[in-house]
């Protein structure tokens, strides 16, 4: 991938893509945490504790490379993605719980993200190895995530019916952005890309699996409804793969970093849509939405 499209190109259109999922944003999304803090404390737990520890575990089992085995950490740090709405809409999902996870977990991912980085990559690059999140890039990693969906909020706020006519645009641009980043890292790593999938297939079919199937089970076993544990497990099971793979090839300027989450995202759309088949088949969802069902 050409060195300017990396350094120019790429950042503006993930900036769009965030600036996107703050369209869909509003303070109410972030005060309904007060009120609702059971279902989006479990989530956030699930997400930043509980699958950042199984990815690390599949790292270590499969022993993946330890370019590949950052990569794994890197998208398990991501947040979900704004695909997960749509997900939690075709499967009975709580759509307002899923717009506050996405809205909390953005925010929290500028912090965490970092810190979930650059322990993977003290733990698994060898010495030789020099791939990082200094400070300056921590920074950027920051600004990458909040300045756009801030910008997005603020359209939002104060221009709704603008953000409304934004809303599809930019989703469709954020469809065709994902599918030309991974054409790109997939083309130039094009000689090596039967082995990393060889490498770093099993490993994203685990995580996409464990990410789906423990973001709906944890919930339930602690009493939150079906429908709510449905949007937990979207918003889980559905990682930011845009997000990591631009962080790779920008911040972290490493096409093999970005692996991982090229190939997550042709497993994760498949997963999901069989997950959600299972759960109204043999999970019936009754349950009220956020706005109404006690914690």
């Amino acid at each position: 991938m050409d060195s300017s499209i990396i350094t120019i190109f790429l950042p503006i259109a993930l900036a769009i893509v965030m600036a996107g999922l703050g369209l869909e944003l509003t303070p109410n999304d972030f005060k309904r945490v007060s009120k609702h803090p059971k279902a989006v404390l479990l989530a956030l737990f699930c997400q930043l504790v509980i699958l950042t520890s199984i990815a690390f575990v599949i790292c270590k089992v499969l022993t993946l490379p330890p370019l590949l085995a950052v990569g794994l950490m890197l998208l398990a740090a991501s947040p979900g993605g704004p695909t997960a709405n749509l997900f939690s809409y075709l499967y009975k999902g709580d759509i307002a719980l899923n717009i506050t996870l996405t809205a909390v977990n953005s925010i929290i991912a500028a912090f965490t993200l970092p810190l979930i980085v650059n322990f993977a990559i003290q733990h698994f690059m060898n010495d030789g190895q020099h791939v990082g999140l200094q400070f300056s890039k921590v920074i950027q990693v920051f600004l990458i995530i909040i300045i756009p969906v801030c910008l997005g909020m603020l359209v939002r706020y104060f221009r709704p019916e603008l953000a409304d006519k934004l809303n599809k645009p930019v989703r469709i641009f954020a469809v065709v952005f994902l599918i030309i980043i991974i054409i790109g890292a997939v083309a130039k790593e094009r000689s090596n890309i039967m082995q990393y999938i060889g490498d770093v297939g099993a490993a994203t079919v685990l995580f996409c699996i464990c990410s789906l199937v423990i973001g709906y089970f944890v919930p339930r076993l602690f009493g939150i409804s079906s429908t709510q544990a449905r949007a937990c497990a979207f918003e889980i099971g559905i990682h930011n793969s845009t997000l990591a793979m631009t962080i790779a090839l920008t911040v972290m300027a490493s096409t093999t970093i970005a692996m991982p989450a090229a190939v997550y995202s042709i497993f994760m759309y498949i997963f999901a849509a069989i997950f959600g088949t299972l759960l109204n088949r043999y999970a019936p969802s009754v349950q009220p939405s956020i706005e109404q069902a006690p914690n």
